[in-house]
């Protein structure tokens, strides 16, 4: 496992990439919320009550591996206290992960 420290909008984020066989489960997240990969259940984060959000892979890319493809993804799922915040289907990683912060 990696992390590094992404600042997005001002605020800082940590960006995971956790190996798992041949892929990464990749995801960004601070206090506020969470951008991450396929693999992160968002709703099972509104159970909590905190903000989170799946992205696809960028064009081009067969699946989310580094925090680059995790800023250029596109939402495809947010939970509804991510999308109180702002985010939206079809939005960038990056564009969400300003709003969450």
């Amino acid at each position: 496992m990696t992390d590094e420290k992404i600042t997005i909008g001002g605020e800082e984020f940590v960006c995971s990439i956790i190996p798992a066989g041949p892929v990464n489960i990749v995801f960004a997240a601070n206090d506020s919320g969470l951008v991450g990969c396929g693999a992160i259940d968002v709703t099972a984060l509104a159970g909590f009550g905190y903000a989170a959000a799946r992205i696809r892979p960028p064009d081009g890319h067969t699946s989310v591996a580094t925090a680059d493809d995790l800023m250029r993804g596109i939402i495809k799922e947010a939970n509804p206290i991510a999308e109180e915040k702002g985010v939206r289907v079809g939005m960038t990683g990056e564009e969400a992960l300003a709003l969450l912060g």
